[in-house]
């Protein structure tokens, strides 16, 4: 079973040109997606150019629009979520990578600790007749328990908290509905990468904690093997890995964080707060197309009438919305398109309801009817990439139509502030704002943006009593404009809470392993800080030559970290607003901090050695 989607490559395209086609079907016998998408694509334009309707450059010369056809598997279908959501679940995927190794890194650390400190009795049972087979069998079985453990425990939290990032992610708006069911094959899968990791990264302690003859290790005074202090042991390469990754995730969550503030303090154009947006549908009352306008025109009257209401406006399309409209523009004395531009129709008072500032001209008013001269307001980008900079004032355009349909030159009277109007992540668009009473085909509905400071219940409780005095059969819904733009930030807060998270994680696990491997240092040169303390070291000396040793561990992290995470970085740049993926400052953040977490980390077993009683660290074996 396959599922074709059709759906335009140019993003920018008007609403009447916009199409999505769908057909499910079942491919023949050896057949595959890929023959079928040759196919489909050989016999597409021919079939397009019959059924969808062409467009029209500025000579008049007929085009049809690029279309993308493609077959997909029907298993999987075609979701808008997972095309949205395709870029943060791989980067989240690959986060959880990076600490599932922070973790495992760290279970090598613990268990080479506790084969280290098992050594002589691992070789007094090597010397009673014990194989080495045995010893890591022993040894591994210790590790497959807390394979085990981690598996069950690590069950009941992803049951947990797969039904938390569905709740966090669904809006009263657009309900997110996701089967979280338990798959038996991601059961398998996930308890097989558990045990795979917990034994593999048990199997190298247990391989070196056996692999000693005993007689050198029964002899007196010997350390074992893991007393020694070679430079690069697997122990201090895997504390310098947890470290560099570390890096990579703090410098991740950092960049999330950071560009989730740029979005929650932008400006972006209108005054978010205390703005209620109704729609009002009045189709079922049958009302004749040519009274729509009126009709309009008299609910309004009615809200913003109502007490404690500020001010009141319609518009045809409203800022986060989820729906646009744009078209050619092009400007008087040109052949030529001058570029695209959203465009709305609206209501007088519109600008003052959101406070978006009216920055030069005139707002809409009474002068504007559906016989007077055609007009349009204009924003500051419109005037930037269409008008290129000159005085919009006075200045007339028209809208790209076919041959046949001459539109009419609409004159602006008025210029505006710049807005966000469909995501924060935009832009700010060109937009040409239109007179609704000059709309060539109102439809019978309307959107009216309310701006109060009653309590929310109040306010539409008073609506609908208002409304219902006009005529009880229209149809009411209410949104809450400061939720649509919440909402439209969803997916910038569920990557900045989860990359915080594995961010500190990260740090946090980073931090065990750097604390056990210098506290697993200091307890194997008990002696040789004791020598040093009865032949005149002062404490001091001893906590620096502590973190002498774990401040190399740490730089080497450090430096090799920085090197993944400029590497990495870019590929959360489509996720980043008002950063840069290799961001210098956030980086410096990332290492500043986890350097604080190292030293606090290496300070405490430091300080503790400074604290030892000479002859107790002297007779220390």
């Amino acid at each position: 079973m396959c599922r074709a989607i059709l759906s335009p490559r140019n993003n920018r395209l008007t609403l009447r040109h916009a199409w999505w086609l769908a057909s499910v079907g079942r491919l023949k016998p050896g057949w595959t997606i890929a023959r079928a998408n040759a196919q489909i694509n050989a016999v597409t334009p021919a079939i397009l150019q019959e059924t969808i309707p062409p467009v029209y450059d500025a000579a008049g010369v007929k085009k049809y629009l690029e279309y993308k056809l493609g077959a997909f598997s029907a298993s999987t279908g075609f979701s808008e979520l997972r095309e949205d959501s395709e870029t943060s679940l791989w980067l989240l995927l690959g986060i959880s990578g990076l600490v599932l190794l922070i973790a495992c890194a760290n279970l090598a650390n613990l268990m080479l600790a506790r084969a280290g400190a098992r050594e002589r009795q691992i070789t007094i049972r090597r010397a009673l007749g014990a194989s080495r087979w045995r010893m890591i069998r022993d040894l591994l079985s210790e590790s497959l328990l807390l394979a085990v453990a981690g598996t069950i425990c690590g069950l009941f939290l992803a049951f947990a908290i797969s039904r938390l990032l569905v709740a966090f992610i669904s809006t009263p708006q657009s309900q997110v509905f996701l089967d979280l069911g338990m798959d038996w094959r991601l059961l398998v899968f996930t308890t097989a990468l558990a045990m795979l990791t917990t034994v593999s990264f048990g199997l190298a302690p247990a391989v070196r904690a056996t692999r000693a003859e005993p007689a050198t290790l029964l002899q007196s005074g010997s350390r074992g093997m893991s007393g020694g202090r070679e430079r690069f042991s697997l122990r201090r390469i895997l504390v310098v890995s947890q470290v560099a990754l570390s890096v990579v995730l703090l410098m991740g969550a950092l960049l999330f964080v950071r560009s989730l503030r740029n979005l929650t303090t932008l400006n972006i154009g209108f005054q978010q707060t205390g703005i209620m947006v109704t729609d009002v549908d009045f189709r079922r009352l049958q009302i004749p197309e040519e009274h729509f306008t009126e009709y309009k025109r008299e609910i309004l009257k009615h809200v913003q009438a109502m007490p404690g209401v500020e001010s009141a406006a319609s518009a045809m399309l409203v800022p986060f919305g989820g729906s646009s409209w744009n078209d050619n523009v092009i400007n008087e004395g040109s052949d030529s398109d001058a570029g695209v531009a959203w465009l709305n129709y609206l209501g007088p008072g519109y600008f003052q309801s959101i406070r978006t500032p009216l920055l030069a001209g005139r707002d809409f008013d009474d002068r504007d009817t559906a016989t007077s001269v055609k007009v349009a307001i204009v924003n500051q980008a419109f005037v930037r990439k269409i008008l290129k900079g000159a005085d919009p004032l006075g200045k007339r355009f028209r809208i790209h139509e076919p041959p046949g349909k001459p539109r009419p030159l609409y004159e602006i009277v008025g210029v505006t502030g710049d807005n966000k109007f469909q995501n924060m992540h935009e832009e700010f668009l060109p937009f040409m704002y239109f007179p609704a009473t000059q709309q060539e085909k109102p439809s019978p509905d309307d959107q009216i943006l309310i701006r109060s400071s009653l309590p929310l219940t109040t306010l539409m409780g008073s609506l609908k009593q208002t409304i219902a005095e006009v005529n009880p059969g229209i149809d009411l819904d209410f949104r809450v404009l400061k939720t649509r733009i919440h909402d439209s930030l969803l997916q910038d807060e569920l990557m900045a809470t989860l990359s915080g998270f594995f961010g500190f994680l990260a740090a946090l696990l980073a931090a065990i392993g750097l604390y056990g491997v210098i506290s697993y240092m200091v307890v194997q040169r008990t002696r040789e800080i004791g020598i040093r303390m009865a032949i005149g070291a002062k404490r001091a000396d001893v906590v620096k030559m502590i973190l002498r040793e774990a401040g190399v561990l740490t730089v080497a992290g450090l430096v090799i970290g920085i090197g993944l995470a400029l590497g990495a970085a870019q590929a959360a740049k489509s996720l980043l607003y008002g950063l840069k993926p290799r961001d210098p400052v956030t980086l410096v953040m990332a290492v500043i901090l986890l350097s604080a977490v190292a030293s606090l980390a290496s300070f405490l077993p430091a300080h503790r050695a400074s604290k030892l009683d000479p002859l107790t660290a002297l007779r220390y074996e």
